[in-house]
């Protein structure tokens, strides 16, 4: 199943974070503006959501692009790693 993933980007004191990871369902993935993966189960995809959640829920980026990029990335990686 292909999903959509959306997260949160928000300002903060010691840089912008990124936090409530999301997936949803999607027959028309959108990789220009948001990041698409494939799971081929809801439990593999929540795990991924948990995943992001610890990996990237400490970190503090310089801006909203940098924090999209490095989502976008490690995402893809992830992606080729477990297609």
């Amino acid at each position: 199943m292909v999903y959509q993933l959306v997260w949160k980007i928000l300002p903060g004191l010691r840089g912008t974070s990124c936090s409530d990871f999301r997936a949803t369902p999607t027959d028309a993935p959108n990789n220009e503006q948001g990041v698409t993966f494939e799971c081929a189960t809801a439990a593999k995809c929540d795990g991924l959501m948990k995943e992001l959640e610890t990996h990237f829920g400490p970190q503090r980026f310089s801006n909203n692009a940098s924090a999209f990029e490095t989502v976008k990335a490690y995402v893809v990686g992830w992606n080729a790693k477990n297609a």
